[in-house]
């Protein structure tokens, strides 16, 4: 396993080490960069340890380059930034570093390169190019924890006792799970076994923090694996107990049903199949949450889980708040498919009607594509006969779906009247008979009683006004 530089980081990291032997500062490339190059993966971040003044380091980087790139500076943490060439390159002084029991706010002093590499987070983070070395082409790889070989054996290790490491800083169990997932890696037994003992100390870490760890994992080709090892080290429980709820299956007169966790966990892998849409990838996570609240065991039936879509919709809003997800478009695009996930899988029962296929395209809108991929997600069914009958169901559905549109350009669809049309008609002030008149035509229109027409519209609305007592005003 070898350090392969494109030209471009040969050049940076070669003005790197000419700066650092011009002020005769040992200088270093640590962390992600050099387990991303071992690893052949691209990565646009460089980060630099020195042996002293991490600011002149980088104003002297700065000098070497032609025109000067600019130079931000953050003097009470000794750390400087340069963007050269679509490069982040951090300086930043050697250090060492203490923890208080309820923060992860450390107390930092002056190190050597071996105190700044054991307070890395794993043996993989913590490897070092030696960067005057590179003068001459030659790497010099500074590995104090045979962090190469835990490359080679795809292994998450703490470089020191992990309780330590997850104590000082909570946030590293989620980064240690993220980093599995992402990259295929096993979390090494007792890397393991510290995240399990310390789960506890993730409350006090922000949830911002938390969340961006769990997009990433979400964001991986693979995410069931992140949400697997959140459940079963106990983080999950910490974060977002709700997930923990679906877990389990229950029997009562030897009916089960299946364990709603890891059919959520199939889905979203399903799904990530075919869209790298994260709030598409949040929806299939969400779409089952309300099954416990649903669970209602029914003699001669079995289990039933009756309006968990539309409880689990008015649960999403909830969960962003306490995730901190971003509101608005992206809450309101999840609440949508979470309620709807059912609609298609209905149609397939019963005959099609336009009627349904109409309503189907008014409520999804432009939507309607990302709906039918989770639901056909959701086939998660081990009976290969079962899953061959519901993909062509879905089908039709499909094939349905395109033929309505195209008919009766509904998706997106207004109704020709509008509140405003039928109180200027009857010379009304906004009112419950406005709202009832105007979801008549709606409805009809939905249903095929009338055309979509402004002429079919404008006539119902005369015969909707009457059947309530208006008259329409003449001048």
């Amino acid at each position: 396993m070898q350090v392969q530089l494109e030209q471009q980081e040969k050049v940076i990291i070669g003005k790197v080490a000419e700066a650092a032997k011009h002020l005769s500062l040992p200088a270093f490339v640590v962390g992600g960069f050099v387990r991303d190059k071992l690893l052949g993966r691209p990565c646009k971040d460089i980060d630099i340890v020195c042996l002293g003044d991490a600011i002149a380091l980088a104003n002297k980087v700065s000098e070497l380059f032609h025109p000067h790139p600019k130079v931000s500076w953050f003097k009470n943490f000794g750390t400087a930034h340069i963007n050269i060439q679509g490069y982040d390159v951090e300086f930043v002084g050697a250090r060492k570093e203490s923890y208080q029991q309820h923060s992860r706010n450390p107390t930092v002093e002056p190190g050597t390169i071996k105190d700044d590499q054991e307070r890395r987070d794993f043996t993989i983070n913590a490897l070092a190019i030696e960067v005057v070395q590179s003068i001459n082409q030659e790497i010099v790889l500074v590995d104090p924890f045979n962090g190469v070989q835990d490359l080679n054996d795809m292994i998450i290790r703490t470089p020191l006792a992990p309780e330590k490491t997850f104590s000082d800083d909570p946030l590293r169990m989620l980064r240690a799970i993220r980093f599995a997932t992402q990259l295929g890696f096993v979390i090494e037994s007792n890397t393991l076994l510290g995240i399990v003992e310390t789960a506890p100390r993730i409350s006090i870490i922000s949830q911002e923090r938390i969340t961006d760890e769990l997009n990433k994992i979400m964001l991986s080709s693979k995410p069931s694996i992140g949400w697997d090892l959140l459940f079963k080290t106990g983080l999950l429980k910490e974060i977002f107990p709700a997930m923990v709820d679906l877990a389990g299956a229950e029997y009562i007169d030897g009916k089960g049903h299946k364990d709603n966790f890891y059919h959520t966990l199939q889905v979203l892998d399903n799904i990530c199949l075919h869209t790298d849409n994260l709030w598409l990838r949040w929806a299939a996570l969400l779409h089952d949450i309300a099954k416990p609240a649903t669970k209602r065991f029914e003699e001669g039936i079995g289990w039933t889980f009756h309006g968990h879509e539309v409880v689990g919709g008015r649960m999403v809003p909830k969960i962003f708040t306490k995730l901190k997800l971003p509101m608005q478009e992206n809450m309101r695009y999840v609440r949508k498919l979470v309620e709807l996930h059912l609609r298609p899988i209905s149609l397939t029962k019963e005959s099609i009607t336009d009627s349904a296929i109409r309503r189907l395209l008014f409520d999804a809108g432009d939507d309607i594509e990302d709906l039918m991929t989770l639901c056909d997600a959701d086939i998660t069914s081990k009976n290969e006969s079962k899953v061959k009958k519901f993909r062509a169901n879905f089908e039709l559905v499909r094939q349905r779906l395109k033929e309505v549109e195209e008919k009766d350009k509904i998706r997106n669809w207004q109704p020709p009247i509008t509140g405003e049309l039928i109180m200027e008609v009857f010379k009304l002030l906004p009112c419950r008979e406005v709202g009832l008149i105007k979801t008549s035509i709606r409805e009809a229109m939905l249903d095929g009683i009338i055309e979509n027409s402004y002429d079919a519209a404008y006539a119902m609305m005369l015969a909707e006004g009457k059947k309530l007592g208006l008259h329409p005003h003449t001048a």
